[in-house]
């Protein structure tokens, strides 16, 4: 496994990481996946206080007591759920950060966070309270680093601009290279690490059964599976997709939706083959056609 700086912060993260959401089986099983990942390389664990309404960080929690050290926890702030349950607002403000970091703590079993992300953002928000509310946890040793999950290039920009973050995490693959166009070249210029998530694009990349996926028809999805199976070989699909993303230098981890045994021994995989040929990085370019961000610019 080879590890990364995540930014210019001292997190020395795998480049193959560990999604937790996907983690919806038995709980049993679950522990153990992590258990195994971590046996094996994986040393980044991202959760959110808003999967399964808590949960996720608690099995999380529950998987690294006593571990502490030997990982590093990613969590995201930001949905607060409703009090009845019937689904959860956005809430930037520094007042809920400050209350929701807490929960977070408790649930996750540790004193602090490695790194706390923003789970989303809109333009509107009140991106200096929010940036206050990263900062005085910092201060505080109740997180070491912040960042946060955004596919907006206008809402990146703005937080490159005010903040001191070490990372954003992002969509991007093969399918979906709307990254390409600024965003990544942007963030490594302000040395800020990118942690690409969606790299096997919901399996499409893989055969599953294909569909429309962002402009993309099913005849389109179709042939970009088709051409990736045949530039590398079809047993070489998911590495591929995996060291594709991980070829710009702005990306410091690929974070890989796990929910079983096969699923991760196919990340650990990933993370264990050469790096992709610049003649195959273009020959994949040609057959899947570049995007632009059509909103939030």
């Amino acid at each position: 496994m080879n590890y990364k700086a995540l930014g210019t912060s001292e997190l020395q993260v795998s480049e193959v990481s560990f999604g937790c959401m996907s983690l919806t089986g038995p709980e049993e099983e679950n522990l153990r996946l992590l258990h195994l990942a971590r046996e094996n390389g994986i040393n980044f664990f991202d959760t959110a206080d808003l999967y399964e309404k808590g949960h996720n960080e608690e099995m999380v929690g529950k998987a690294f007591k006593g571990q502490r050290d030997q990982v590093l926890i990613a969590t995201k702030v930001g949905n607060q759920w409703r009090p009845d349950g019937s689904g959860w607002d956005w809430n930037p403000t520094k007042a809920y950060i400050l209350e929701a970091v807490e929960q977070s703590l408790r649930r996750l079993q540790t004193d602090y966070i490695d790194l706390y992300q923003l789970h989303g953002g809109t333009i509107d928000d009140p991106m200096e309270e929010t940036i206050e509310a990263f900062e005085l946890l910092k201060e505080q040793g109740k997180i070491r680093y912040y960042g946060i999950s955004s596919i907006r290039p206008n809402v990146i920009r703005e937080y490159v601009k005010r903040s001191k973050l070490v990372s954003v995490m992002m969509q991007y693959s093969l399918l979906d290279r709307r990254p390409e166009e600024q965003m990544l070249d942007l963030l490594h210029q302000h040395e800020i690490g990118v942690l690409a998530r969606g790299s096997l694009a919901q399996g499409l990349l893989l055969g599953k059964t294909p569909k429309p996926y962002l402009n993309h028809t099913t005849v389109e999805v179709t042939q970009a599976a088709e051409a990736l199976k045949a530039i590398v070989g079809a047993e070489q699909a998911m590495e591929a997709s995996v060291k594709y993303v991980l070829n710009h230098p702005a990306v410091t981890s690929a974070v890989l939706g796990i929910r079983t045994e096969p699923q991760l021994t196919q990340a650990l995989a990933s993370a264990g083959v050469p790096e992709l040929s610049p003649e195959t990085i273009k020959s994949l370019q040609t057959q899947v056609p570049p995007e632009i961000y059509q909103q939030h610019r």
